[in-house]
């Protein structure tokens, strides 16, 4: 449980405050390590700034109900909190970074939008959100803020008039929901990655001055430094201690998964990273929505791309320079890397129609609480009986809401310490 700090944990029914827990620093070595630390986002007033008319455009392919999409995340973050896990809230650890002066400056500095509003409006509208107590100051970085909710400015303003009331003067953020996108632990460091689409460009800048400047995280050292290729969590899956595998499809190009393994690599956080080609489309747009790993040597997958998922090993040349190597079978190079005989897998449901619905579904999008225990969404009822009689236990919640765009119990999550697997 969460010990002498304002972070709260969020059960099913009710947010209480605990005190901070006092622990080695946080490390991550795989996707199956008993989980001890995550990092949530609870759905907030970003997700009601979705109408139909900009829906598609913020990423989300509905407009959800937010009332039952919050009491589904805080039934989420209840089955984790049962199970040992603490959770931290993305909104609370960002209002307590933002009580440092220079997290205030790099949030404000990136809200503000001067080609797009003026010099005049951009600097009343820094001034203002500068006076604001750092709660308030939050909500706008993640809520976003429309012209008819500006403060008032001395004098005409024609960057104001020829807005309509309800444009946004800074954007919102409704893809917070998905924490796993924007930060990696891997081993004892954090990477803030390179999210590739414009509605997501301010994310990890909110995620950056929480490790930068809250003080839980100000020690923690940084991976991956190059920030200028598209690199999105969904696509990092770390297999084993050494061994990652980074999708390359829609959201991470192979210039961002080469910076990644080059980072990895040289700082001795891998000793093999996988480049993972997957369609580029949003059914695929990360490599965690056809293949997550769910024990020590078993992974749950869309059966379509079995047998033709495939992978470019990259190592280190042991000169600062990489090797890279294949195509190859994806299975048989994992399997290798992780110096396991084969990796076994656990389709989604053997009857096309049904494994193609149910990926859609984040089927395959589960979280590993630990080795052979998954959290995923009870809706896809094949994929989870055939995960229980692999001999995974399924902690079931519900995601009618929290679907809408287009993520499952992993996207949801950032998990910031793992115990090691023995």
């Amino acid at each position: 449980m969460l010990r002498g700090s304002t972070l709260n944990l969020v059960t099913a029914h009710s947010i209480t405050e605990t005190e901070a827990r006092p622990s080695a620093a946080p490390r991550v070595d795989s996707e199956v390590g008993p989980l001890r630390t995550v990092l949530l986002h609870r759905p907030g007033a970003e997700l009601k700034r979705l109408t139909p008319r900009n829906n598609d455009q913020l990423l989300f392919d509905g407009v959800p109900w937010v009332d039952r999409a919050q009491e589904e995340h805080d039934a989420f973050a209840g089955v984790l909190a049962s199970r040992g896990v603490e959770v931290l809230l993305l909104a609370d650890v960002l209002v307590q970074a933002l009580e440092d002066n220079r997290a205030r400056i790099a949030g404000i500095h990136s809200a503000v939008n001067e080609r797009r509003l003026g010099i005049d409006l951009a600097d009343a509208l820094r001034s203002h959100l500068n006076s604001l107590p750092a709660n308030q100051l939050a909500n706008v970085l993640m809520a976003g803020m429309t012209f008819e909710e500006l403060p008032a400015a001395e004098g005409a303003s024609l960057v104001r008039k020829m807005h309509h009331p309800i444009d946004f003067a800074v954007d919102p953020l409704p893809n917070l929901l998905f924490t796993r996108d924007s930060s990696i632990w891997v081993g004892d460091r954090v990477a803030i990655t390179s999210l590739a689409l414009p509605a997501r460009d301010r994310e990890t800048t909110l995620t950056d001055l929480i490790y930068a400047y809250h003080p839980r995280f100000r020690q923690t050292a940084r991976a991956y430094g190059a920030h200028s290729a598209p690199l999105e969590g969904g696509d990092v899956l770390l297999l084993a201690p050494g061994v990652i595998a980074i999708g390359v499809g829609e959201r991470t190009t192979p210039a961002g998964a080469e910076s990644f393994a080059r980072s990895a690599l040289s700082d001795g956080l891998a000793h093999t990273v996988l480049a993972v080609p997957i369609a580029q489309e949003r059914a695929t747009m990360h490599l965690d929505t056809v293949c997550t790993m769910v024990d020590r040597d078993a992974v749950v997958m869309y059966p379509a791309i079995r047998h033709t998922l495939s992978a470019y090993p990259m190592k280190s040349d042991g000169n600062g320079g990489v090797l890279v190597d294949g195509p190859v079978p994806f299975l048989e190079a994992a399997a290798e890397a992780m110096g396991i005989e084969r990796l076994r897998v656990i389709d989604t449901g053997l009857d096309p129609v049904t494994a193609e619905r149910e990926q859609w579904d984040d089927g395959n999008n589960t979280l590993a609480v630990g080795p052979g225990l998954v959290v995923a969404y009870e809706r896809n009822v094949e994929t989870n009986e055939r995960l229980e009689a692999a001999g995974v236990e399924v902690l079931r919640i519900s995601g009618s809401e929290l679907g809408s765009g287009r993520g499952g119990p992993r996207c949801m999550s950032c998990p910031i310490d793992r115990a090691p697997l023995v």
